[in-house]
């Protein structure tokens, strides 16, 4: 049987990606201290790995296709196949961008002052390019972690850091001066099982119905009686994807409405069409709009 080698992403994106494959179809069982999960599906295999490390086990065919961040793809210069992004919502509405932070009370207001200067960050090889492009002469040195730190006891001039909202940059002390890139995670393939049918059917099929739960992540349906006499007045109403469904019911004189609207809307939508002459208004969950 034909096998498609799925990476999931370890650590930040791990719980998303495995909530966001549920949502799309696919059950996923982690033993505890596992790295080969087991999967609903016989024709995939799991492996869980750093988001870190994911392209390069994607680009050199250990796995066949994975999640990660475009952050670590162009941190490995990995010659991959970007499927599709998968902007993760229900983990945050923004998405992770890597910036250059230095103490609130330096000197340095732009990367060029930083020239002769040492630069903490875990994205080194993205680091090393983004200032030798610019013709800036920086030493870039690896962190473990507890980046933040490395700035305010003086082990470096400057951080190159993750971050969403910039909170805890400033919760440091530190101030950005320089926005590098924007990430969000993508679905990844190996070129040869790009290219190869049985395979590519199979990542097209991910993709697809990933996109789907996604897109339904803010949308709910909503489900609704109505008199006949009143059925324009409530349709007015009604925001859709397409157009409101209106079917009647065994009583002549009363149509169903559904439409499929933001989830946003409902509290300020449910009283007007109640107003309106709508009855019996169900609002109920999505799992993916395709």
């Amino acid at each position: 049987m034909n096998k498609l080698k799925l990476g999931i992403p370890k650590g930040s994106l791990e719980k998303a990606t495995m909530e966001l494959l549920a949502k799309s179809g696919w059950r996923i069982n982690v033993h505890h201290r596992s790295y080969f999960p087991d999967i609903d599906d016989p024709e995939i295999a799991c492996s869980i790995c750093r988001a870190q490390e994911m392209s390069r086990y994607v680009e050199n065919g250990t796995l066949d296709v994975g999640i990660t961040g475009l952050d670590w793809i162009l941190e490995n210069e990995s010659e991959v196949v970007t499927v599709t992004d998968l902007i993760y919502s229900k983990v945050s509405r923004k998405p992770a961008k890597w910036v250059l932070a230095v103490p609130a009370n330096s000197p340095y207001k732009s990367a060029k002052d930083l020239e002769g200067k040492k630069i903490a960050t875990e994205l080194v090889n993205f680091t090393k390019r983004y200032f030798s492009e610019r013709g800036i002469n920086v030493q870039v040195e690896f962190s473990w972690g507890a980046t933040e730190a490395k700035v305010v006891s003086g082990l470096a001039d400057a951080i190159v850091e993750v971050t969403e909202t910039g909170t805890t940059i400033r919760a440091h002390g530190l101030v950005i001066i320089e926005e590098l890139m924007e990430s969000n995670p993508k679905l990844i393939a190996n070129p040869e099982a790009w290219m190869d049918p049985w395979k590519r059917k199979k990542i097209e099929q991910i993709s697809v119905l990933m996109q789907g739960a996604l897109r339904a992540d803010r949308l709910v349906g909503l489900k609704m009686n109505c008199p006949k006499a009143k059925v324009r007045d409530v349709v007015a109403l009604l925001p859709s994807l397409n157009a409101p469904t209106v079917s009647p019911l065994y009583d002549a004189d009363w149509c169903s409405i559904e439409t499929v609207i933001n989830e946003g809307h409902v509290r300020e939508l449910v009283p007007q069409l109640q107003e309106a002459g709508a009855q019996g208004i169900i609002e109920y969950a999505l799992n993916k709009v395709l």
